[in-house]
């Protein structure tokens, strides 16, 4: 009897379950994905990739403006640093902004006068830079690869390599 009263409380269930009125589908092609201007217009955004201080490797970006007359976020540059593409690995060394390190990023890039430029060509993206780059640690070295992958072209999985005063690094990809 008592078998009888625990199938007699499960049929319903078993009998409303295959029919839950959701139908299989094939995959729905909906189009490309959804692109956002991130800068005011008449300027350039910089994407550039910093350390959360809530993990030591994982990487946030932020944006900040460059102006194509020379400007950054609004106030004239002090001095000759290019803008373009290689603007971004200078802002990049410049470190969080008093907001950004209040928001809990911070670099592991050394601080400091560094000389930069990202070329791009047919293998990718080329950034050179004026300070050793084969022992920096690793959430250094991806702040370097991500933000000069999307310095030029705004793609993540752009080929970088970065050449410092004792060697390379790379080929190799933005792993966030």
């Amino acid at each position: 009897m008592r078998g009888g009263r625990v199938l007699g409380a499960l049929l319903p269930v078993l009998l409303l379950a295959p029919g839950c009125g959701i139908r299989a589908t094939d995959v729905v092609e909906a189009g490309e994905p959804a692109t956002v201007e991130v800068a005011p217009a008449g300027q350039r955004g910089a994407l550039l990739y910093f350390v959360s201080s809530s993990s030591a490797s994982r990487l946030l970006p932020v944006v900040r403006t460059v102006s194509p007359v020379g400007e950054v976020d609004g106030e004239a540059w002090a001095d000759d640093r290019p803008t373009g593409a290689s603007a971004a690995l200078y802002l990049l060394f410049d470190g969080p902004t008093r907001s950004e390190h209040d928001a809990g990023l911070r670099t592991e890039l050394p601080s400091g006068r560094v000389r930069a430029a990202i070329e791009l060509s047919a293998e990718g993206v080329k950034a050179t830079v004026s300070i050793p780059v084969t022992r920096l640690s690793q959430a250094a070295r991806q702040q370097l690869v991500c933000t000069a992958a999307t310095a030029g072209t705004a793609d993540r999985t752009e080929v970088v390599t970065v050449t410092g005063t004792d060697g390379v690094i790379g080929p190799t990809h933005c792993s966030v």
